[in-house]
């Protein structure tokens, strides 16, 4: 994503998806493979539709964008990869403005993955 649009896409959210202080917290990909309770520590969703994406674990590539595994709902239940770039670039037309169509749930907290399936 070029700097322009993360800057007007932030702006109209109104917080950033994955601020500094969230990314030092989350655990490395495959930190919690062999678990027998994985735990989802960060939930982000589209406000405008029914996909909901639960973090696992993720790490910054090193092109700068940021991995994460975690449970996806949306057409159907599944574990998977996504990255952040995808969530910040999805945008819902309203009207003539394009707004960011995933954001990042404030409240959620840590909730293992069973209760989640």
């Amino acid at each position: 994503m070029d700097k322009e649009l993360t800057i007007k896409v932030h702006k109209k959210r109104g917080h950033k998806l994955l601020p500094e202080k969230i990314k030092g917290q989350l655990p490395k990909l495959y930190s919690q493979e062999s678990a027998d309770n994985q735990m989802a520590v960060l939930k982000f969703f589209t406000p405008y539709g029914s996909w909901t994406w639960y973090v696992i674990e993720g790490e910054e590539m090193k092109n700068g964008d940021f991995e994460f595994f975690g449970l996806v709902d949306g057409f159907e239940k599944e574990l998977g990869y996504f990255y952040l770039s995808e969530l910040e670039e999805a945008t819902v037309k309203m009207g003539d403005f394009d707004l960011p169509a995933v954001e990042r749930d404030i409240y959620f907290e840590k909730t293992e993955i069973s209760k989640l399936k």
